[in-house]
């Protein structure tokens, strides 16, 4: 059924549009772009940093345009001296209480409210001088920092926490002109249950939130003749990347993105999509096993720490359900450290292992028990997109004008089934095209399982895979998780293999991605962009299936064994513990 349309002007120009919609995406609809600080749409609509205010014919006040909804016949002016002089004073008063010191910020540059000012010509930051609050920077966690003085009250993290992840571990404490954002009764965020997922990060406007910069250490280790540093990349980074580099959202820089890291000096690059195709042949092999075996199921994914952890702290008693297979990027260091150094003759403690991953969870993966098959940590530092992009600007390399380059080998021989890891879905259907030839034990045709894919919060699924149904679910987001396992709990569902990624849409939208600003967060499908970059390159791929790899295929052969043997797990597998809820 057609939406209804209504009658309107924008500065005095006649639109249709659609009935039903604010002001603010009434605008966007026909190429007006109303500036905000605090609005996300869907999870933080509350008109609270009054920079997006318009007047309205009959209305004597200003008004917010992300929370006044349009109606038949209304006249709106977006651009008028009142409206514009609104808007600069109310950066004035932002900046009052703000730490201007914008050099010494890693948003420098990239930073809404730094744009916004300079789009108003803000440039008098001490015209309302008077007491000014100091926070303590707040550098408790293994993965970000929090730094108050930067904050705006924009409650945008707030919201990602708790209506996006349903963690809720940060919110307003006190009130009036003491205000601030904070855990409950302000305990630092590394005493919470924060599960290291980042998604306050790429939603705040300033910097006052960031993940904590490896990219020292890396320098350190790459100028370390001593040391041999190999560096692995997520499948998701290679579309995210070019973003930071001002490619449109969804290009697949991999070419560029190896020729960069090679250019930065790394001995070696390789790809986390080979470990991702190893992760494929254990968590499947463990599936077969708890099938046959009458195991407990379902079995659930483990490749996201930041549902892992979250997990920990709300559903100890999902922890015997949870695969027991280390991540894609733990496992990558686990055979770099094991494998890849007795075949070179290299001493494991000389070997520096280098993540670069779309999610700051992976900072505090590493510091995890139980992930040093070697004796030594299966990954040494972890950067984020981000800091791979600042690393390749400090550098000096030039990204765009890059040649395309290929990853080393032999880790870096990687099949479509690891490149769709990096999408909500991916890691479901990466199973399913092995575990059905497992299952069956007969080669198939079939590789596209579209039922689970797309950017859904809860996806569900059933295939008839030899004389089994198997029932599968994908959650992306952890609101969404806490759903699908509240069904599982109360035998509502009965599912046989669960997928959750802690960040919605999985990792193409993780915490340590290229931060988009509102103008294009709140209006461009930024998950579903990057997502189809990720099948597009799956299509491309000669082999499309895990077990086809055929450098998988060698280790098997010559060093592992078998899935799920007894090495395989020495080195591949982990264990989780129970956490404290609060």
């Amino acid at each position: 059924m057609d939406q209804k349309m209504v009658n309107i002007k924008i500065n005095g120009v006649p639109y249709k549009v659609k009935d039903g919609i604010t002001i603010i995406e009434a605008a966007r609809s026909v190429g007006i772009n109303i500036p905000t600080l605090c609005y996300l749409k869907g999870i933080n609509e509350i008109g609270a940093c009054r920079i997006c205010v318009v007047e309205v014919k009959g209305q004597k006040n200003l008004v917010a345009s992300c929370v006044y909804p349009i109606s038949e016949g209304m006249e709106i002016v977006t651009n008028s001296e009142r409206v514009f002089r609104s808007r600069k004073h109310n950066l004035q008063l932002i900046l009052s209480t703000h730490d201007n010191r914008c050099l010494a910020c890693v948003q420098n540059g990239n930073c809404e409210l730094q744009q916004i000012c300079k789009e108003f010509g803000v440039d008098d930051v001490n015209l309302f001088d008077g007491e000014i609050n100091q926070y303590e920077i707040d550098d408790s966690a293994a993965h970000m920092y929090r730094d108050n003085n930067k904050c705006i009250l924009c409650r945008r993290c707030v919201a990602a926490c708790s209506k996006w992840q349903g963690v809720s571990v940060i919110g307003p404490n006190e009130r009036g002109f003491n205000t601030h954002i904070g855990c409950a009764f302000d305990q630092p965020l590394g005493e919470v249950a924060c599960v290291g997922c980042g998604q306050c990060i790429v939603v705040c406007p300033t910097g006052a939130i960031s993940e904590k910069d490896h990219t020292k250490q890396v320098w350190e280790a790459i100028n370390d003749p001593d040391k041999y540093v190999i560096v692995q990349t997520a499948p998701s980074v290679r579309v995210t990347l070019g973003e930071a580099f001002e490619f449109p959202i969804g290009t697949n820089v991999e070419g560029k993105m190896v020729a960069a890291l090679r250019r930065l000096g790394f001995t070696k690059v390789f790809d986390t999509d080979f470990a991702a195709d190893m992760t494929i042949m254990e968590e499947a092999g463990e599936f077969l096993e708890r099938i046959k075996n009458h195991g407990t199921l379902p079995l659930i994914t483990s490749c996201s720490p930041g549902w892992i952890k979250y997990c920990e702290h709300n559903y100890p008693e999902f922890i015997q359900n949870l695969s027991s297979c280390k991540s894609p990027q733990q496992m990558f260091g686990a055979i770099a450290k094991t494998w890849y150094a007795e075949q070179n003759g290299i001493d494991p403690s000389k070997i520096y292992v280098v993540g670069v991953m779309p999610c700051t969870a992976k900072k505090f993966e590493i510091t995890r028990p139980d992930q040093c098959s070697s004796g030594y940590p299966d990954v040494d530092a972890v950067l984020t997109t981000r800091e791979l992009a600042h690393m390749i600007k400090r550098a000096g390399i030039d990204f765009k004008n890059l040649p395309s380059e290929e990853f080393d080998n032999p880790l870096g021989e990687s099949s479509g089934a690891g490149v769709i890891f990096g999408a909500t879905g991916g890691v479901m259907e990466a199973a399913l095209r092995t575990a059905t030839e497992m299952l069956t034990g007969k080669s198939s045709d079939e590789v596209n399982f579209m039922e689970v894919r797309g950017t859904e919060g809860v996806k569900e699924a059933s295939y008839k895979v030899g004389n089994i149904e198997v029932n599968v679910a994908v959650a992306s987001g952890l609101a969404n998780a806490k759903k699908l396992l509240e069904s599982v709990k109360s035998g509502e569902k009965n599912y046989h293999f669960i997928e959750i990624m802690a960040c919605p849409g999985g990792c193409i939208n993780g915490g340590g991605q290229p931060t988009q600003p509102s103008a294009v967060r709140n209006f461009v499908d930024v998950k579903s962009l990057r997502a189809m970059a990720l099948y597009s390159d799956d299509m491309r791929k000669h082999i499309r299936k895990s077990h086809e790899n055929p450098i998988v295929q060698q280790l098997y052969t010559t060093y592992f064994g078998s899935p799920g043997s007894h090495k395989a797990h020495k080195i591949l597998h982990t264990s989780y513990v129970p956490r404290s809820k609060f």
